[in-house]
């Protein structure tokens, strides 16, 4: 059971990654960088904070703080003068610490003690709170990308109006 577990929270974080990737396929450059508003955070800063958050806590994750004293967290939410590329760098590794930890843990790892922020947390139920974290920011970047881009928008889903087509596809498999 715990072993399945780690299979599907890997195979849940990869889904949710290929989203985001999905989403940037869509973007220029420039988009990266767009506010909705002047309190909201663009791609490139949802993008930094979620590289930072991973470093910080998937690097040496049963040994050490989850929350590291390397950690600039405020900085994560700061404009950096940077490219498309440098960005999907971070996103690419921040993604790759997070899948190669769990891919390196086993079953009897996940009812270990961590801490982050020296909060104690059974090692499943961090990642169950990981399992929230990202994907909520996950859905920031793509409702920003399909602001963007509008009617452009290639959906990463179901499309509007198409469900009775998709269930129908779904039966004939």
């Amino acid at each position: 059971m715990l072993d399945s577990f780690l299979k599907d929270c890997i195979k849940r974080f990869e889904y949710y990654k290929s989203l985001g990737d999905k989403t940037f396929e869509q973007l220029e450059e420039k988009d990266f960088f767009f506010k909705p508003s002047p309190e909201s955070n663009s791609i490139a800063i949802i993008i930094q904070h979620m590289y930072g958050n991973m470093l910080s806590r998937w690097t040496n994750f049963l040994t050490e703080d989850g929350e590291k004293e390397w950690r600039k967290r405020d900085a994560e939410f700061e404009e950096m003068q940077i490219s498309k590329q440098d960005l999907l760098s971070f996103w690419n590794e921040g993604w790759k610490v997070l899948l190669d930890t769990l891919k390196s843990l086993q079953p009897e790892d996940l009812t270990k003690t961590i801490h982050i922020r020296t909060e104690p947390l059974i090692v499943y139920d961090a990642i169950i709170r990981q399992m929230a974290h990202y994907p909520y920011h996950v859905g920031q970047i793509v409702q920003i990308g399909k602001m963007i881009r509008d009617k452009e928008f290639k959906s990463l889903s179901i499309p509007k109006g198409e469900s009775q087509q998709f269930n129908q596809q779904m039966q004939h498999r």
